[in-house]
């Protein structure tokens, strides 16, 4: 399956008070990096100030709306404070299976508000809630003040950019968030996102700073980077355009860089003979893997250890983007297994512990991961028979470093096997026999050798895909 060429499109969502123009100086580079972009303008702001609806669900189908308009093949979702509150509603609905949003491939978050109630001051949240109500004169100077009270410094031209911006907005909507959106709790709905994430923060930033994008954003992704831009408040957009223009298009790259799933078989997902229930975890599943995220369960060096074990037993086409070893550190994290052991061995987080132990720098040879690929099929094959060599004092002996050899192997084909571009290559139908609501069994009529249903996909690989274990023989 060869890898896509299209660009992750980039939608932007602006703070309070902004608007889609917030994003000029960054989109500006992104244009340079032929990195495509979608600012929107929220209800109530920028150009969309006649538009009703300040709830952060009136929002989110606001932003839905769009991005169904726009149709971008994959899309990351950049939500800047206020923003990032809507984006992860968003997320949470592609997560739950809409189909609408199935090409959501990461989610950015600056300066985020987050899914819990916003901290902010409450004699602040007031006076801020009687702005704009007065004279224009008087407008401009809170528009100023605003403006000023979040960021460190800015050119006159970025700063009359946001003040204009600040003077364009409803007051209804103004007030809406201060008063209600940015109270919402929305902590429970959200729980964790399993998506490539990166949260971004302003090194001085007095309220969603570091220390709240940590506690309150950050544990709502699996796995999530995140940067702090020191000498920045909150307006980063603006304060830090070509630093954030930098980290948006590394992000969009690592997204664009995924298995992207065959169109045909992509459609087959999002198809009425495929249950919402099964379609979310097929597209979760599909999601590509963060490159450099740290490990869950492991050590840094079990990690790296697992993955050149891997590359010898399921080696794939997928490259980093389906990182079968950090998936098995989260399975072991969240105790996600397949519910049974060996009872020779202890469960499966102690049991990966101590076999990744035996392949250490103690082992006969050296660390697995330093031998070169002959002498890794070496080790591999001697573990399988129950041969393997192992030094004084090994966590396992020979006899439970085969039975550790049969587990992970298990453990990763079924991971492999379990991906929907996996299942594309080998034209797996066997998802498409539920309909719509999940109660349907909508079943196959033609089950015959070589026969086949219309809407059936075909194997987009002729030969074999499995993995070849280390004796030769097929797995």
């Amino acid at each position: 399956m060869s890898k896509t060429a299209t660009p992750t499109t980039l939608v932007l969502l602006h703070f309070l008070g902004g608007s889609a123009r917030t994003w000029e100086p960054v989109v500006a580079r992104l244009t340079d990096a032929a990195i495509p972009t979608l600012p929107v303008d929220l209800p109530g702001f920028g150009a969309a100030r006649e538009v009703e609806g300040y709830g952060v669900s009136d929002m989110a189908d606001h932003v839905a709306q769009a991005v169904a308009q726009a149709a971008p093949e994959r899309f990351v979702l950049v939500g800047h404070s206020m923003g990032a509150k809507v984006a992860l509603a968003l997320a949470r609905r592609a997560a739950d299976g809409d189909a609408s949003l199935s090409g959501l491939c990461g989610v950015v978050t600056v300066a985020g508000s987050p899914p819990a109630p916003e901290p902010m001051a409450e004699e602040r949240r007031q006076t801020m809630m009687g702005w704009f109500l007065g004279p224009d004169a008087q407008s401009r100077r809170e528009a100023e003040e605003f403006v000023d009270a979040n960021v460190v410094e800015l050119s006159d031209r970025d700063r009359d950019l946001a003040v204009e911006d600040v003077l364009r907005l409803d007051p209804r909507a103004w007030r809406a968030w201060l008063d209600a959106g940015s109270r919402e709790d929305w902590t429970a709905r959200i729980g964790t996102l399993r998506l490539p994430a990166l949260v971004v923060a302003g090194g001085e930033d007095e309220d969603l700073g570091p220390d709240a994008q940590a506690r309150l954003m950050a544990v709502h992704f699996g796995e999530a980077s995140r940067v702090t831009l020191r000498r920045a408040k909150h307006l980063l957009p603006l304060e830090r355009a070509g630093e954030l223009a930098d980290l948006l298009a590394g992000f969009a790259a690592q997204a664009t860089s995924d298995p992207v799933l065959d169109p045909g078989y992509r459609d087959l997902i999002e198809s009425s003979r495929v249950s919402p229930k099964l379609r979310r975890i097929l597209l979760e599943r599909a999601v590509p893997d963060p490159a450099g995220a740290p490990p869950r369960s492991m050590s840094a060096e079990h990690l790296v250890r697992l993955r050149a074990v891997l590359a010898r037993l399921v080696p794939h086409p997928f490259g980093t983007a389906l990182d079968l070893a950090g998936r098995l550190d989260a399975m072991m994290a969240e105790a996600e297994g397949n519910g049974w052991r060996f009872e020779a061995l202890p469960g499966d987080p102690d049991a990966y512990h101590a076999a990744l132990d035996t392949l250490g720098d103690d082992a006969p040879g050296g660390a697995f991961e330093m031998l070169d690929a002959g002498a890794q099929d070496r080790v591999l094959a001697a573990m399988s028979k129950g041969e393997l060599e192992v030094g004084a004092g090994a966590p396992l002996d020979a006899a439970a470093m085969k039975l550790w050899f049969e587990e992970v192997l298990s453990d990763a084909v079924r991971l492999y096997a379990a991906h929907p571009a996996t299942m594309a290559r080998l034209g797996y139908s066997g998802i498409a026999n539920g309909g719509e609501g999940g109660a349907l069994f909508a079943g196959f009529q033609k089950i015959g050798i070589g026969e086949r249903e219309s809407f059936e996909p075909t194997p987009l690989h002729a030969t074999p895909i499995l993995p070849t274990r280390t004796d030769g023989a097929s797995s």
